[in-house]
């Protein structure tokens, strides 16, 4: 560890903002750094910024994009030319991580499309559809605090890489003996030589076009009033902008319309937390709104919450899920274009509900891991099969409603919430009216997630022995219900009723335990955060009897966690 503190403290070449933080570095500062290097997780490459070899950096940086770009190489006869869209958002270090990878594929011969300024995600997804590219880049580190960048790579079809794929990347990217020796084109040169073109307002009019197209109401008076939020992020422009070309009234939280790497208004920029619509709740009273819409800083994931018998109800990922589900489902069998063989994907994480509902309507339900990568590798596949795509969605408040963009879209999510709310309206009724009445027809399905949070070193050690306390000692019954099914995805086992079956499923280090009557949870230590996340659901036939069951659970798990941490 100290021999790699070293090198970089001596290395002639290196950054001098990140060298006069090397000299800054304590002992603990050094090992946090330099214990290891920064892993692909769900998200792919995430972390905090700053110098070492487990941080964010223009070093670390170039090295995965090298590693990328000789992927595409061996991938791709026809990767240079075919060439990588490359987004990025309004991060500390976002635009000059991505100048750095168009630097580092341009030494490789491979032309990069670098958007002028900040894009959201599903633009990303879409640009690498629409440009036949080899794959993509995104700068983002999501919805995590501040001090995090990322990078998140594509392949060919829009989707990011599975583990399969990454895998690969990793091989090139242990390649490299020497960080400081990736080889890179000056940016400038790189223009001259033909190797950087840049993407504007031509991509950003086609992709609203494909969203707008997405509109299921045949004729509505759009008489709600929206408030949005893009909490600083990339959706500033794109969302308002599509919102207004379909014809609704917009009221954007303009101290959170500009593209803040602090996120100075908001404790956490992630729309799954009612806290991040303080400030939209106040121009909500202010303008009487009916809906409140927040995306994330690379606006994938989005929130809502809608006006309610005189107060604001904020709705988590799973209950949007349903609602959206039922609506596209409902309003599709009566314009007669519901699909016979329609099929549904959500992830193993995601609550039974929206399930429910598509099976209902005939829908096949397909779950994969968690990470939306999977539902993309599996709206990849149906183009060669006879199995139509209607929708794609996670607990994790991230939606894919049409499969031009084959990664979570809040753009396109806006939209239908739009849509809904606006239908309702007219029906004096409200999101929250919606969900009541599916929770009336299948049952109160209620779910909660619990971030575990153990940062370092000695935090992942902490979240491995729960995790593997937890797999050695299943729960044989939760709130008197019998334990039914155990799945453990890292072995690729699932032991039901004393059997013990083969999971068809990647390798991932994640438990799901089902008990009796639908009540389940699941551990996961996070890919791209220093967290364990402990997901819960339970069905129960009045809303009083699920939520004081849900409680009973939650406390359970969080005694049982805290038992494991104290041995």
């Amino acid at each position: 560890m100290n021999e790699r503190y070293q090198k970089w403290l001596n290395e002639p070449s290196i950054d001098k903002e990140l060298h006069e933080e090397l000299k800054r570095m304590d002992a603990r500062q050094i090992e946090e750094a330099f214990y290891k290097d920064l892993t692909f997780g769900t998200g792919g490459m995430r972390g905090i910024l700053g110098a070492g070899t487990n941080r964010m950096n223009i070093y670390t940086v170039a090295k995965a994009a090298y590693g990328y770009g000789k992927f595409l190489l061996k991938q791709d006869a026809g990767a240079k030319e075919k060439g990588v869209v490359i987004a990025f958002d309004n991060r500390h270090k976002s635009a000059v991580f991505a100048r750095t990878c168009v630097s580092v594929l341009a030494a490789l011969g491979i032309r990069s499309y670098l958007f002028e300024s900040l894009r959201p995600t599903p633009l990303l997804s879409y640009a690498v559809r629409k440009k036949g590219a080899a794959g993509g880049i995104m700068v983002t580190a999501s919805h995590n605090p501040p001090n995090y960048n990322g990078v998140k790579m594509y392949d060919s079809t829009g989707c990011q890489l599975v583990p399969f794929l990454a895998a690969k990347v990793i091989e090139e990217f242990n390649r490299i003996d020497d960080i400081f020796a990736v080889p890179a084109k000056d940016f400038r040169e790189a223009e001259e030589e033909g190797l950087v073109d840049f993407l504007s307002e031509a991509m950003d009019a086609a992709y609203i076009e494909e969203v707008k197209s997405l509109q299921l109401a045949s004729k509505i008076d759009k008489t709600i009033r929206t408030v949005f939020t893009p909490l600083h992020g990339t959706a500033a422009l794109i969302g308002k902008r599509t919102l207004e070309a379909a014809g609704y009234t917009v009221d954007p939280v303009e101290s959170q319309m500009i593209a803040d790497p602090d996120f100075t208004t908001v404790d956490s920029p992630n729309p799954e937390n009612e806290a991040a619509f303080a400030e939209a709740l106040k121009l909500a009273a202010e303008k009487d709104a009916d809906l409140l819409i927040a995306t994330d800083p690379d606006a994938d994931r989005l929130g809502l919450m809608c006006k309610h018998e005189g107060d604001y109800r904020f709705l988590t990922g799973n209950q949007t899920g349903a609602i959206f589900l039922d609506y596209i489902l409902k309003t599709r069998r009566k314009k007669g274009t519901l699909p016979e063989n329609g099929v549904v994907f959500n992830t193993i994480v995601t609550s039974v509900f929206g399930a429910t509902i598509a099976r209902h309507y005939g829908m096949e339900v397909v779950s994969t891991l968690t990470g939306f990568k999977f539902i993309g590798e599996q709206m990849h596949k149906l183009e060669t099969e006879s199995r139509t795509f209607v929708m794609g969605y996670e607990e994790s408040y991230g939606y894919v409603l049409a499969d031009f963009v084959r990664d979570k879209d809040a753009i396109q999510a806006m939209l239908l919430a739009a849509e809904i709310t606006n239908v309702l309206k007219q029906e004096n009724r409200t999101l929250v009216d919606y969900l009541e009445s599916l929770y009336e027809t299948y049952g109160y399905y209620l779910d909660h997630l619990m971030n575990i949070v153990h940062e370092g070193k000695a935090g992942e050690a902490l979240i491995e022995k729960i995790m593997d306390d937890f797999r050695q000692n299943a729960p044989e019954a939760v709130l008197g219900k019998k334990l039914i099914v155990k799945e453990d995805y890292q072995s690729g086992k699932r032991i039901r009723e004393g059997k013990t079956e083969t999971l068809d499923y990647p390798k991932s280090n994640v438990l799901k335990f089902i008990f009796e009557d639908d009540i389940w949870f699941v551990l996961r230590p996070s890919g791209t955060e220093p967290k364990l996340k402990v997901y819960l659901n339970v069905l129960g036939e009045t809303k009083a009897q699920a939520e004081t069951m849900l409680e009973k659970l939650k406390a359970h798990i969080q005694s049982e966690i805290e038992t494991i941490e104290n041995r």
